[in-house]
């Protein structure tokens, strides 16, 4: 199985990613194929609401000129997908914000591409606004028919300069915990991958 962590912070190695790489790291030991990709460098525009994706439903965005559709590959084959961000005037960075709704205009468009796939939110914020991000990442996750564990708290962490999520203790069990859940969660479902539950759809 394959579980992609993507990092929304244009800092590449900042606290987001330090809680990805947590998360991720039960997962790897458990035997999965992990992933962890920064959006920081790389282009990304928000959706300009063409729908040719609508027409082409060839899994990929209409618009080519930017770095969507290599994550698009990516995302489309993972089991798992972890998308992180830090918090930006209470919600998630514009890198990310235009990956959630690219990524869930293409899934509508090709028949729900992303039900049954595990989502799992993780947010840093200095002091307030994560969850306002949190449930902005879980309402593209739950729109598009995926599956959201839980874990032992929100998949919250507090710090504003680099390394200062590592004090933050909670967070990182919760990390520990919440790639666990994504394990056994992933081995549940594994045996009726494809299956949509009382054959219901949209």
């Amino acid at each position: 199985m394959y579980a992609l962590a993507i990092n929304g912070s244009p800092r590449k190695d900042g606290n987001t990613r330090t809680m990805l790489t947590r998360a991720l790291a039960p997962l790897a030991g458990a035997g999965w194929e992990t992933e962890l990709v920064d959006l920081a460098g790389k282009a990304l525009r928000g959706c300009i609401a063409c729908y040719k994706c609508f027409e082409n439903k060839d899994m990929r965005c209409a618009v080519k000129n930017d770095d969507l559709n290599g994550l698009l590959e990516r995302i489309m084959r993972a089991d798992a997908l972890i998308l992180g961000t830090p918090t930006y005037f209470t919600d998630v960075t514009a890198e990310m914000k235009a990956l959630l709704d690219r990524t869930g205009m293409v899934s509508i468009a090709n028949g729900a591409a992303l039900r049954g796939k595990i989502g799992a939110a993780v947010v840093v914020a200095r002091r307030g606004g994560a969850t306002h991000a949190y449930d902005t990442i879980n309402h593209m996750f739950l729109m598009s028919q995926m599956i959201v564990p839980g874990s032992i708290y929100w998949n919250i962490g507090y710090g504003r300069d680099k390394g200062e999520v590592d004090a933050d203790a909670e967070a990182l069990a919760n990390m520990e915990h919440l790639g666990r859940a994504v394990d056994w969660l992933g081995r549940a479902i594994a045996p009726h991958r494809g299956a949509y539950p009382l054959g219901v759809r949209p």
